[in-house]
């Protein structure tokens, strides 16, 4: 149960104030879903606003606070045209206000003429005159205190300011309780970083205090390392049950290529570890195409071949069902019994899987979450295999351990390369293994980069690969059209080719049923349907050697990881594939930033995921420390991965110090760190403890 210390902090952020119907939206965009999210929503950067009592052309180009008096209002008979408020400072100095948008009225209340106004905003010239455009601020003289000269900056989301962000942020930080102490004294001294609270103040109220945001960062990476020491001394601690089959089962797979030195250390390893006692906690790492699914199949077949069963778990059905079409292809003419189970399983159908696995005639289950359900029992589960392992956290994991007598050796997979650097903070409880060959045969993908200005081009093209058998897909960031965005929808898109290529096209995306999505699929699978336009739902587990060719509009919105998936979709037979990444939006004069610039130069010049891993690193942060999170803006950002590498392995040691000299979760000490796991929510570590 979570201390009572922190409850404020974890109120629903119903309970701060000003927050109705329209902001709930634009917040739960963000994840924003109570107290301590808002807290944690760090600033990005901020505004300094510089105070004048003067309007100087010098300052063009800066954020002013000055008192202005509005002398006229100018508007032209245009719709399109801006409404001009012109101001005079004390010294007779002219600026315009400007603001776009039919309306003036709103302009005319917040600026009634001759009257003072304490204005903010960004001072910019326009020819030889100064303007502003939609100053941030327009308030009475008395109110003028109200503007910060330092003002943070945070993520938004539509329909949320940042001044309105900014106030739930103080509100939040207000529920923060002053809490004991977790870190070493001597770590704590040597740093010399402030208490938490103190960190949490002056990381929104100066951006820029980077002792405030590491120690922030060092508290999110002390929780994971403890807890992940904890899950690996509770797992020690199991019996597990030794599997050493007599490779009888696994000598009858034909495989269509022979195994790559890296796949045979791999079957090594996990065999190895899965002839102890002590259950097997090992990490499968390979890019795309690298074959981890022939390793789990290898290490399923171990334990059926030892009398046992195996239970291999995917994030999502789509993926689930590829996962059993594929295994069972691979087990075509082998004396195994697979079976399938997802949340859309129901009746007789469920009832006779579950009872198979019961009785144990069922000796591989291949599903969704819905394999570790309360319903499930297995008759000798020894062997668990975790796919996409970062959409998992611990306690689901441990949710599907429980469901053996002794605990089940568990290999877990992921087809998203991950940073050198940060493998042992995601994963530090486990063993390793990589996969850094691809099978022969698979041909290096060709990626271009073009500007979605030339989609008539990119249509004949699609026209001239269909004509020559060949299949594609088509991958649109939205499902349907949104009146403010630029980006194609995945449905508008398929309509349009439609148009054109008549039934050749199909649909599908995240908010289909499962059956009309796995029909769409199918007829992709059989060739019946040429194009298959597309979300990120396709982004793992789709398997279709026959297309060769992806197109992916809006690249420019997408990040490394995501953008090295899809293109994995392609590649995937003997035949020369091609990855067109498309930026921008048709008959749009937008640019590229130089961010997405990097990220598309990234993507065309290489194929190996492990380097792009790097790069997503370097680019984007570290995503959640600890998390489920690979990529993106981290929690508290760091400026760079050789930073977390100290933090890490300082806080590694700083765990172990507890564990070992201080007494543990028990200590004075002890209790301030449980407190941390909660605020850092690694209750399954703290569950494990009251269990262990």
């Amino acid at each position: 149960m979570r201390p009572d210390i922190l409850n404020p902090l974890f109120a629903e952020i119903s309970a701060l104030k000003g927050i109705g119907p329209t902001l709930a939206k634009p917040l739960e965009r963000l994840g924003l879903a109570r107290a301590v999210d808002v807290a944690f929503h760090l600033p990005t950067s901020w505004i300094d606003r510089k105070r004048v009592s003067e309007l100087d052309m010098a300052d063009a180009g800066r954020v002013i606070s000055i008192e202005l008096t509005p002398v006229e209002y100018k508007a032209t008979g245009s719709a399109r045209a801006p409404f001009r408020v012109h101001a005079t400072d004390a010294h007779g100095n002219y600026v315009s206000l400007v603001y776009f948008g039919r309306n003036s009225g709103w302009a005319r209340k917040l600026l009634p003429l001759h009257e003072t106004r304490f204005i903010s905003g960004k001072l910019e010239s326009y020819g030889q005159e100064l303007q502003i455009i939609h100053p941030d601020y327009v308030l009475p003289p008395d109110e003028a205190g109200d503007v910060p000269e330092r003002e943070p900056v945070y993520g938004l989301s539509e329909g949320l300011t940042n001044n309105r962000l900014r106030h739930l942020a103080e509100q939040a930080v207000e529920r923060a309780p002053d809490l004991p102490e977790w870190i070493e004294p001597s770590v704590l001294a040597q740093k010399r970083w402030p208490v938490w609270r103190n960190a949490l103040v002056a990381a929104h109220a100066e951006p820029g205090n980077a002792q405030a945001r590491e120690r922030l960062a060092y508290d999110e990476i002390f929780a994971g390392q403890l807890a992940l020491m904890l899950v690996r001394a509770t797992a020690r601690r199991r019996r597990g049950v030794p599997v050493q089959g007599d490779g009888h089962l696994r000598a009858m797979v034909k495989l269509p290529f022979e195994p790559t030195s890296a796949q045979r250390r791999a079957n090594a390893e996990i065999a190895g570890d899965m002839a102890q006692g002590q259950p097997m906690l090992r990490l499968l790492q390979g890019d795309v195409g690298a074959g981890k699914t022939v390793v789990a199949l290898m290490a399923l077949l171990n334990a059926v071949e030892a009398g046992m069963q195996g239970a291999m778990l995917a994030p999502t059905e789509i993926l689930a069902r590829q996962h059993f079409g594929t295994l069972q292809k691979m087990l075509a003419g082998v004396p195994v019994n697979i079976a399938i189970l997802t949340g859309r399983d129901k009746g007789k159908a469920r009832e006779s899987t579950l009872m198979g696995l019961a009785d144990g005639s069922i000796d591989i289950l291949v599903g969704t979450h819905a394999i570790f359900q309360e319903a499930v029992t297995y008759k000798n589960l020894a062997l668990a295999v975790i796919d996409e392992q970062h959409r998992f956290g611990v306690a689901q994991r441990m949710m599907l351990t429980d469901k053996a007598e002794r605990t089940p050796h568990l290999l877990a997979m992921t087809a998203t390369p991950i940073p050198r650097t940060l493998t042992l903070t995601y994963y530090g409880e486990m063993d390793v293994s990589r996969l850094d060959e691809m099978p022969p045969g698979r041909q290096p993908i060709e990626t271009r980069v073009m500007s979605a200005e030339r989609l008539p081009e990119i249509a004949d093209a699609l026209g001239r690969h269909m004509a020559g058998d060949g299949q594609a897909y088509w991958v649109c960031p939205l499902v349907e059209e949104s009146e403010k965005t630029d980006l194609a929808a995945a449905q508008a898109r398929a309509e349009a080719l439609k148009m054109r290529f008549g039934d050749a096209i199909g649909l599908v995306h995240g908010r289909m049923k499962g059956p009309e999505k796995d029909a769409v699929m199918g007829r992709f699978q059989r060739g019946e349907i040429r194009v298959l336009v597309a979300t990120t739902v396709i982004e793992v587990g789709v398997d279709v050697p026959n297309a060769t060719l992806m197109i992916v509009e809006g690249a420019d919105r997408f990040g490394l990881a995501q953008l090295h998936q899809l293109r994995g979709r392609v590649g995937r037979g003997d035949k020369k594939s091609v990855c067109l990444l498309l930026w921008g939006a048709e008959k749009s004069d937008q640019k590229l930033s130089d961010t997405a610039k990097d990220r598309l130069r990234i993507m065309k010049n290489s194929n190996d995921g492990f380097f792009i891993a790097e790069e997503d690193l370097r680019l984007r942060g570290a995503g959640e420390v600890l998390g489920t999170r690979q990529s993106g803006e981290a929690q508290f950002r760091l400026a760079t991965p050789e930073q977390i590498d100290a933090l890490v392995s300082i806080a590694r040691d700083d765990a172990r110090l507890l564990i070992d000299r201080d007494g543990g979760l028990g200590s004075p000490r002890g209790e301030a760190a449980r407190i941390c796991l909660y605020l850092f929510e690694r209750d399954a570590a703290v569950g494990l403890l009251r269990s262990g």
